[in-house]
């Protein structure tokens, strides 16, 4: 069980390795080699001495270029003490396992973010012996996916969006989008890709809403019926089921945000069946200010 946002920031590389490259290229937009193989390491980098230090996640990256070591630390807020333990990190690794270290710090505030990028040097004034430049994930650099067919061609990185704008007014256009693409991963996956998440919601609010977004998840997972619709490719199943979730799904975004329906809008949204509509429908539930300002034209 995932209890804070700290361990799920880095654990959901553990869960799925080859996003952090695709983190290095689609958000940090640097060039990293591309990986054929990884290991999960031992994070303790305790020496003889009882002085413990340990890093949040680390993972060895095999590439054509050769090896590297990637340094995950998830970071809350400022903390000054890590500018001088990481360049420790950094320099220990390299003597120990001899092949590069890169620093990688995952945040959720921008603050902490801007902090965390400043380059560490170490030396004298104007010639540094040592610069430790980190790379840095956070709000800032991190894409809004808030769209459904977004968040299927990556559902990983659409996690990745979901957990860093947790904290945030953003968090909200993201759940929905994503609750219906997990279900295009296996169980196993969605259920590790749902407690992260939950673990990194600020606003209790928040919470709720992807706990029922996750029980409808896990009720088209256990469901016989909705396995064999899955099995089988059945579209009018699919579309029915998803229909009728992003109808109750737009109710609850509004209900979340503190918006009066009335008796008439929940009727209305509650019998539409068409799902174009729908999407359209709930990406405005964000948004509105009354209720009934989602209706541009009917369902038909």
């Amino acid at each position: 069980m995932v209890g804070s946002s700290h361990e799920a920031l880095h654990r959901v590389f553990q869960k799925d390795p080859a996003l952090l490259t695709r983190a290095f290229q689609k958000v940090l937009h640097v060039p990293f080699p591309e990986p054929r193989d990884f290991a999960v390491l031992n994070a303790d980098l305790t020496e003889i001495e009882p002085v413990e230090r340990r890093v949040d996640t680390l993972m060895r990256v095999e590439t054509d270029d050769g090896a590297y070591l990637l340094v995950v630390e998830s970071q809350g807020k400022k903390d000054e003490r890590k500018r001088g333990s990481w360049p420790y990190y950094l320099a220990y690794l390299y003597e120990k396992y001899h092949c590069e270290p890169v620093l990688v710090v995952i945040t959720q505030n921008s603050a902490t973010a801007r902090w965390a990028a400043q380059p560490i040097r170490r030396g004298l004034p104007g010639w540094d012996s040592l610069t430790v430049r980190p790379l840095v994930i956070g709000p800032d650099n991190v894409p809004v996916i808030a769209s459904e067919r977004e968040a299927e061609r990556d559902v990983p990185l659409a996690v990745l969006s979901a957990m860093t704008h947790g904290r945030g007014a953003k968090a909200a256009a993201i759940l929905e989008p994503l609750a219906l693409a997990l279900r295009t991963v296996d169980g196993e996956s969605a259920a590790v890709f749902g407690q992260l998440i939950e673990s990194c919601l600020g606003d209790p609010l928040a919470k709720d809403l992807w706990r029922d977004l996750m029980s409808e998840i896990r009720y088209f997972f256990n469901n016989p019926v909705a396995e064999k619709v899955r099995e089988e490719g059945r579209v009018e199943g699919r579309v029915e089921g998803r229909a009728e979730d992003r109808s109750e799904i737009t109710l609850e975004i509004l209900e979340w945000r503190g918006i009066p329906v009335t008796g008439t809008v929940r009727q209305r949204v509650l019998a539409c069946t068409d799902l174009e509509q729908l999407k359209v429908w709930s990406q405005r539930a964000i948004h509105v200010a009354r209720a009934e300002d989602l209706f541009t034209e009917g369902c038909g």
